[in-house]
């Protein structure tokens, strides 16, 4: 089978490493990375081996897949593009700019029976994979995703920017439907919200609790997984799992470290499998869609209560 011809969409700073990753993806052939800014992918380009192009339009019906990496307000008109031409699709998380955004891009997936993948990259972290490998049901669920300030990335809050990610694994970790969220969080560095926390009820009883914060002195991302008899503790950064349970009378404990992974090229390889093999990507736009609508609710019930309590 001929090598999948594909295109990088926006190579700014996650872009260059998706371009990285796919020049040397296995069934994948990389023709072209398209940028507005014409030097930065003539840069990209001569980097990886590849062409460079200004408008991403020109390449659509040369295509087979796309990765889109442009700021999050294009997301929708890119996307857009892409699948009217049948090309198959990876955009960087948020999915979209709304929800209704979203069931556009979805609808016009499922039409042109193309794939459409979200970037929700920690799903391929291995400590996490081999967390959710265990069914036992979540009674609570606690993640912390922190990072120092960077002016990268401060087009969206930090809901949409970090905690986006970890709404995505609750939702993974436990897929009954939300029956009440409660959320605070502040502005501090930016006139966004730059710390949140989320309380997120499900209808099974599980409760996860969700924290954020771009304006951390040191990176942290840890998520505790508390089920009957135990519980599990990943350390997303460090890739590691301590896992403590009642056997009997007796609590084991056992620690386990990952061999270092590239979640981005195992990312890209899962892409490509999808639409070799005609099935659901790993993460599919449905699933985009469910984290992107419960991150809305998120900020809305933050903004409400900023407003309601100004600094």
């Amino acid at each position: 089978m001929a090598a999948l011809r594909t295109a990088v969409i926006g190579v700014g700073y996650m872009g260059r490493f998706h371009a990285q990753k796919f020049a040397s993806c296995r069934g994948a052939k990389l023709v072209a990375v398209a940028d507005t800014d014409a030097a930065r992918a003539r840069d990209v380009a001569r980097e990886v081996g590849c062409a460079p192009q200004a408008d991403y339009r020109g390449l659509l019906g040369a295509l087979d897949a796309a990765i889109v990496a442009v700021p999050t307000e294009l997301h929708y008109q890119v996307v857009r593009d892409c699948l009217e031409a049948g090309v198959n699709v990876l955009v960087e998380k948020p999915l979209a700019r709304s929800v209704e955004e979203a069931d556009a891009l979805l609808a016009l997936a499922r039409s042109r029976r193309v794939v459409l993948q979200v970037g929700h990259l920690e799903r391929f972290n291995p400590a996490f994979r081999a967390l959710a490998a265990h069914k036992a049901r979540p009674l609570f669920i606690d993640i912390e995703r922190l990072s120092p300030f960077k002016a990268r990335g401060t087009d969206v809050d930090v809901v949409l920017d970090l905690m986006i990610h970890d709404l995505d694994l609750v939702l993974a970790l436990e897929r009954a439907p939300v029956e009440h969220v409660s959320a605070c969080g502040f502005s501090v560095l930016t006139d966004a919200i730059d710390i949140a926390n989320a309380r997120i009820e499900f209808a099974s009883g599980c409760v996860a609790s969700v924290s954020a914060s771009r304006v951390s002195q040191s990176p942290v991302r840890k998520l505790r997984v508390i089920r009957r008899r135990g519980y599990v503790s990943a350390d997303l950064q460090g890739q590691r799992l301590r896992t403590v349970r009642k056997s009997g009378s007796a609590i084991r404990e056992t620690e386990r470290t990952f061999e270092r992974t590239d979640a981005l090229r195992l990312q890209a390889q899962a892409f490509v499998r999808a639409i070799r093999a005609r099935r659901a990507p790993a993460v599919g736009g449905d699933e985009g869609r469910r984290a992107l609508h419960l991150a809305f609710q998120v900020r809305d019930l933050i903004r409400a209560r900023i407003a309601r309590y100004p600094a």
